[in-house]
């Protein structure tokens, strides 16, 4: 006879709740920040002619960009299970930080080239402008990093926001840097050098957020959890005879799920061994999402785990 993780004659859609689940508020702000410095850089832009804020503004609308879809993908995992969708739309956060990555990749690209242009025929440069704007964007790019940082960054989706400002913060202090061994030097080749740095953290960060991102889609354990530690603990407790079909996954950012097949001792109470190994489960792995289907083993055995596509005995 087969023992479930959930028993009973009626069927109902349950809420599956994450831990540190992100605050939109705080998102919310950092949109707010951006968008008031990105319509100050245009009207003073305009006022004042200068290239330099109004290429910073451009850039200020990617930032408004990746937080806008943050908080929409916020939205969309915050709805409840419907339909088809058991889990909820969770997945659209990881949808969310994948674009993200994908638009810091090729925003350093981008500064890349023009950087590598600059370096082999320097144009002259204004170096009190560039301190000018780094200042103006260090203090709004700032503030909406410090935000974003309080809305929980366990979050993929808010991380790849958070990247993208961060970027901008650091992008204006490297400007100020530049401005001020323009100033002081008049080496123009410096504000080439600035953006080169900028473009390699930003390589940095949007490749670590496609790789993360990506573990999550293609349904890789989390990370830090070994599926073969996970298994040897379940097969080693007390009255358990085999595990067999053992998968470990992460619905979402801090969402781990467990799936297994578990074996026990002939005469062994399936209903209590199955809670024992939540108990284990949840207390040494904090994984507190499992569905555990539990049978009688048909005779005494050795402990054995067998992960799909890898499996191996113990004993």
């Amino acid at each position: 006879m087969s023992h479930s993780h959930d028993h009973g004659q009626s069927f109902a859609a349950h809420s599956h709740g994450v831990s540190g689940a992100t605050r939109p508020g705080w998102l919310a702000v950092a949109l707010a920040i951006n968008l008031v410095l990105l319509v100050v850089e245009v009207v003073v832009g305009l006022l004042a002619n200068s290239l330099a804020l109004l290429s910073d503004a451009a850039h200020l609308v990617t930032d408004v960009g990746a937080i806008g879809l943050a908080l929409f993908a916020v939205r969309l995992a915050s709805r409840p299970p419907s339909g088809g969708f058991t889990f909820g739309l969770r997945r659209s956060e990881i949808l969310s930080a994948q674009i993200n990555g994908v638009t810091l990749l090729l925003l350093a690209g981008f500064i890349a080239f023009e950087a590598v242009g600059r370096l082999s025929s320097p144009p002259a440069v204004a170096g009190g402008s560039l301190i000018a704007v780094g200042l103006l964007g260090a203090v709004g790019n700032g503030a909406a990093a410090w935000a974003l940082s309080r809305a929980n960054r366990e979050s993929l989706n808010v991380e790849g926001a958070y990247l993208h400002n961060l970027a901008d913060l650091i992008s204006s202090l490297a400007a100020m840097a530049a401005g001020g061994v323009i100033l002081a030097t008049g080496f123009d080749e410096a504000d080439g050098i600035a953006a080169l740095t900028v473009a390699a953290l930003m390589v940095y960060g949007g490749w670590g957020l496609l790789r993360d991102s990506g573990r999550v889609l293609l349904e890789a354990a989390p990370r830090g959890t070994d599926p073969s530690e996970v298994g040897r603990a379940m097969a080693g407790h007390p009255g358990i005879e085999q595990v067999h079909d053992l998968h470990v996954w992460e619905v979402t950012s801090g969402f781990p799920a467990l799936s297994a097949h578990v074996l026990v001792a002939s005469g062994a109470d399936c209903h209590g061994k199955r809670r024992e190994l939540q108990q284990l489960l949840h207390d040494r792995f904090e994984i507190e999402h499992t569905t555990l289907q539990v049978d009688h083993a048909p005779r005494p055995g050795p402990l054995e785990i067998d992960l799909e596509g890898g499996g191996h005995r113990i004993g």
